[in-house]
């Protein structure tokens, strides 16, 4: 297993994690900074005084619960449907590619992909925020037409590796592709 330290589009430190299986059996992890308790606890102390603010102002204590209610409410939120830590991509020649999503929660969103479906590999391109940014994607064959694309299915949409990551991923991933042709 190597471990490389890459930075993220917004110029945060990701982890990218390798391990070869065999010639055709390789997983890229890509691990995003741990959830900050510096910014949790700014934004619950934000709330919590606005609440406290509005309890002056009204002296209604159902404002309290309310708050303290909607800062949990929104922190299992989330952490189960927003906050990613880990997305990984296994890729087996001749079986296909997995790409796994695991949450701060600990809940896991798996998609697996047929290599009869995958057409290739590339990194594309794309405005984001006022800057050009690049990202892994797989293009899915369209199977109406041979040589036609059907799908594009973004990789790391939530760590938003830079180029000189995404790089490595790709001539990995190229590897095995070359080696399903032969």
């Amino acid at each position: 297993m190597e471990e490389g330290v890459y930075r993220a589009v917004s110029g945060g430190r990701i982890a990218l994690q390798r391990r070869q299986y065999s010639a055709s059996c390789r997983e890229f992890s890509v691990r995003c900074p741990r959830l900050q308790l510096r910014s949790l606890s700014a934004a619950t102390c934000s709330v919590w005084l606005a609440a406290y603010g509005l309890f002056v102002l009204s002296q209604n204590s159902m404002v309290l619960s309310a708050a303290i209610f909607i800062t949990l409410i929104g922190l299992i939120v989330y952490l189960h449907f927003v906050k990613i830590d880990q997305e990984s991509l296994l890729v087996i020649g001749s079986l296909g590619i997995q790409m796994t999503s695991s949450y701060a929660s600990g809940k896991e969103n798996t998609t697996f992909i047929e290599m009869s479906q995958v057409k290739d590999v590339v990194i594309n391109e794309a405005i984001y925020m006022q800057k050009v940014i690049y990202y892994l994607c797989i293009l899915l064959q369209d199977p109406r037409e041979p040589h036609g694309v059907s799908e594009v299915v973004p990789l790391f949409q939530s760590s938003k590796p830079r180029l000189d990551c995404l790089v490595e991923v790709y001539r990995s991933c190229q590897e095995i592709l070359e080696q399903r042709k032969t």
